[in-house]
């Protein structure tokens, strides 16, 4: 799997019940009905970021791309146009996943716990950050007890910024995340959130020369949802 779609977004106390049902019942359903969507989940915020945070795993970079997914976007059902109504602060991107590397204890596993990096960095430095990334970030992640798996995702910023029908509805722009690091783990919360805080946060990146806008949020698994192809 080489693409992914990561959306990040609060939802308003008032539209949270039926956030949960349309986006159970409904919205995530359709989204791995899509051909070349593999799975869909979503994880709740364990410390202070943006409340949801929802991960779509798919084929390639040109599943996420294509008309297929481009349909959906612009033909909401009208349940859709209820529920988006509701959200707040959106981030999202459309990405190709450049890097994922698992530990070597756990080989395929998803860890129930998530770290979530939205990192921003002007393009023309783009390149030499995520050298960077790759090369001492992911590694040292990787050493962590517990660490189910680490990813890198690279957003295409010209389709993430695409305003389709439901982003219309809700009449508020999205912020576009350039690059994602995912980290799944399943060590306690505690423990989980020291390790990432170590590596991870604004001051810790600043010491590898990392100083682009940096915003970290951890996360607890609530539903996954595969594909029933």
């Amino acid at each position: 799997m080489t693409g992914a779609v990561a959306i990040w977004h609060d939802i308003a106390p008032e539209g949270l019940a039926e956030f949960y049902a349309w986006h159970g019942q409904e919205h995530m359903p359709e989204r791995v009905s899509i051909p070349g969507f593999r799975s869909g989940r979503r994880f709740v915020s364990a410390a202070d970021d943006l409340q949801f945070f929802n991960l779509y795993e798919t084929d390639s970079l040109e599943v996420v791309l294509g008309p297929d997914y481009k349909e959906r976007l612009d033909n909401p059902t009208v349940r859709t146009l209820s529920a988006v109504r509701h959200f707040r602060h959106v981030a999202r991107s459309l990405c190709r996943v450049m890097v994922k590397h698992t530990s070597s204890q756990s080989g395929v596993a998803q860890g129930g716990l998530i770290a979530t990096l939205r990192y921003d960095i002007d393009p023309a430095q783009e390149a030499s950050h995520l050298e960077v990334l790759e090369h001492v970030i992911v590694p040292a992640l990787l050493g962590g007890a517990g660490i189910c798996s680490v990813s890198v995702l690279v957003a295409d910023r010209q389709a993430s910024g695409y305003v389709n029908a439901e982003q219309r509805a809700r009449g508020a722009a999205n912020l576009v995340p350039p690059v994602v690091v995912l980290v799944e783990a399943w060590s306690d919360q505690q423990t989980f959130s020291a390790q990432v805080q170590a590596i991870l946060a604004p001051e810790a990146l600043a010491r590898q020369g990392l100083d682009g806008v940096a915003q970290l949020g951890l996360y607890a698994h609530q539903l996954t949802l595969l594909s029933p192809r």
